[in-house]
């Protein structure tokens, strides 16, 4: 049955919507509302789950190309005569002023630290100074390692800190 139809006067349309159709409701409300509350949950969680969906795939997606962007910096930085290239500390181009001599010479020297078998493995992985980086600070760089290198990271960090948020991650890189 049509709710307004050319048959109708408009009174009477008017009756059916604004009396005959809250009155229906108000007596089916207690078999309607379940229905329509399930409906609207489901409807929610659809929602949330393609909004959780997007934010993650933004973040992988945003992640990779910072971690690039990143690698590109640095090696325009090293290639520049910016910033080391070994671990060992950029020379100046410039000599100090001669103010600063004396109170440099009246300093003793900091003999350097040995190096140490950490320090060592450490060199060799694909993500420069791993041991002073925080977990949150290593996460985005593994994407963008390839599968050998991310192993050796695995194996590092497995035999040192052991941390699970780093293992875990590459856990999932690994399985694809």
């Amino acid at each position: 049955m049509d709710l307004v139809s050319d048959h109708k006067k408009p009174v009477d349309a008017a009756l059916d919507l604004l009396v005959y159709a809250p009155l229906g409701f108000a007596l089916d409300a207690r078999t309607l509302l379940p229905k329509l509350i399930d409906r609207g949950r489901s409807q929610i969680d659809v929602a949330r789950w393609m909004g959780e969906h997007a934010v993650a795939k933004g973040q992988q997606g945003a992640s990779r190309r910072f971690t690039q962007v990143q690698e590109s910096a640095l090696t325009a930085l090293a290639e520049l005569g910016l910033l080391p290239t070994n671990g060992q500390a950029a020379a100046p181009d410039v000599e100090p002023p001669a103010a600063a001599a004396p109170a440099e010479e009246a300093a003793p020297a900091a003999a350097p630290a040995p190096a140490t078998a950490s320090d060592a493995a450490s060199a060799d992985l694909a993500i420069p100074d791993f041991d002073s980086l925080a977990a949150s600070q290593v996460i985005p760089r593994l994407e963008g390692l390839s599968p050998d290198e991310l192993e050796a990271v695995r194996a590092y960090e497995a035999g040192r800190r052991g941390r699970k948020t780093i293992l875990n991650k590459i856990a999932q890189l690994q399985q694809g």
